[in-house]
C-alpha cells in the first residue's frame, strides 16, 4: 500500500511514518500543502493521510483541488481541529473520506488507513489462493495447506502482490513502490532478502521465480 503523509511537523511526521513503515506501507512524506498536491499528481497513492493546517497551501484546499482529479486517492484528515462542526466540513464541504483528530490512537490510524485502501468501486475477494496457499487479507492471515504461517508485514505485502498477479511477473520496481517508499536505497537488496525469505517460510524454494528482465512471479 502506499501511503502520502502531509504533515509539517517533522518530528510528529517521522513518527508515525516509522510506524506505518512497520505495518508494511510504503510510506512517503510532504511537508507543505502544494508539494502534498504536486506528490499526489506525480504518484498514485491509495491513501494520503493530510494535516488542515500545513503551510504555503492549506490542508483544505489541497482537499478541494485533489477532488477536481478523476482518481484522487482516499483522503483521511488527520487534525487538531476536533469539533463536530470541524469533522461535518471537513467530510462534507471539503469532500474527504475520513476525518481523525490529534491526539490519536495509532492501530486506529492503522485500522481507519486499512478501510480506506479497501474501498474501490470494485470489491476485491478476501482471499486469495495459489497452490495451496491461502492468504486473507481481511485478518492478514496466510495458511499452506491449511496450517498457519508467521509472516512480517513486509513479507505478507509481497506475497499478496505476487498472488494478487496470478502468475503474471510482477516487476522489482512494483514491488518496491508499493511494499516500500522512497526512502529505500536502490543499491539495497531488500526485495531479494524477503523473497529467500518467503521462499524458506513457504517450503517450496522453486515456488517463487525470477523472469529476468520482467520481474518476480509465482510459479504453478
Amino acid at each position: 500500500m502506499r501511503v502520502l503523509l502531509a504533515e509539517d511537523h517533522r518530528v510528529l511526521a517521522r513518527t508515525i511514518a516509522t510506524g506505518l513503515r512497520r505495518q508494511a506501507m510504503a510510506v512517503d512524506l510532504a511537508v507543505s500543502g502544494d508539494e502534498a498536491e504536486r506528490m499526489c499528481l506525480l504518484t498514485d497513492y491509495d491513501v494520503l493521510i493530510l494535516d488542515r493546517d500545513l503551510p504555503v497551501m492549506t490542508g483544505d484546499e489541497v482537499c478541494r483541488r485533489l477532488r477536481e482529479l478523476t482518481d484522487p486517492p482516499r483522503i483521511l484528515m488527520l487534525t487538531a481541529a476536533g469539533e463536530i462542526t470541524d469533522k461535518v466540513y471537513g467530510l462534507t464541504a471539503l469532500g474527504a473520506d475520513d476525518y481523525l483528530t490529534k491526539p490519536f490512537d495509532f492501530a486506529e490510524l492503522v485500522a481507519r488507513i486499512r478501510t480506506l485502501s479497501r474501498r474501490t468501486p470494485k470489491a476485491p475477494r478476501v482471499a486469495l489462493r495459489h497452490e495451496g496457499i491461502t492468504l486473507d487479507r481481511a485478518r492478514h492471515e496466510v495458511s499452506v495447506d491449511g496450517r498457519p504461517l508467521e509472516l512480517t508485514p513486509k513479507e505478507f505485502a509481497v506475497l499478496h502482490l505476487l498472488m494478487e498477479a496470478r502468475g503474471a511477473a510482477v516487476p522489482h520496481d512494483a514491488l518496491v513502490r508499493t511494499v516500500w517508499d522512497e526512502n529505500l536505497d536502490p543499491r539495497t537488496n531488500a526485495v531479494r532478502v524477503a523473497i529467500s525469505r518467503l521462499r524458506r517460510k513457504l517450503g517450496d524454494p522453486g515456488l517463487i521465480t525470477v523472469d529476468k528482465g520482467r520481474g518476480y512471479r509465482l510459479c504453478d
